[in-house]
């Protein structure tokens, strides 16, 4: 059986989609990106302040479900551009300081909004 997690703290999705799905002990995160859940809108900034805000949003997730970030076992990064990997890389290592999950991470076209990163990610309990 699945359950839609729904958090107030995270963006509303974009599209028909669920902002995480729970099924047999795992949580499916959506794709995140960068945006602000108070205003709806992209935060300002680069690289560094869009993945803070992509982390806080999937955090905010992980909360509502009972999880933490230590709970992630796979993360996909989707950048607009790869040359912003190592400055993501530091960000994305101050929320997984212990036992990182598993990863990818793809140079991709473009991303909604013009979003400059995307990551999903699956936790498990």
């Amino acid at each position: 059986m699945k359950k839609i997690i729904f958090s107030n703290e995270a963006p509303k999705a974009i599209g028909p989609y669920s902002q995480a799905n729970e099924a047999n002990g795992f949580l499916f995160i959506s794709g995140q990106i960068p945006i602000d859940p108070s205003s709806g809108q992209l935060v300002d900034g680069g690289i560094k302040e869009q993945t803070h805000q992509v982390m806080k949003n999937i955090g905010a997730i992980l909360k509502e479900a009972g999880l933490d970030y230590k709970d992630v076992v796979k993360c996909t990064c989707l950048l607009s551009n790869m040359e912003h990997f190592s400055e993501m890389n530091l960000v994305y290592a101050q929320y997984f300081t212990i036992d990182a999950p598993a990863r990818a991470a793809y140079g991709v076209v473009k991303l909604p909004m013009g979003a400059l990163i995307e990551i999903e990610c699956i936790a498990v309990r």
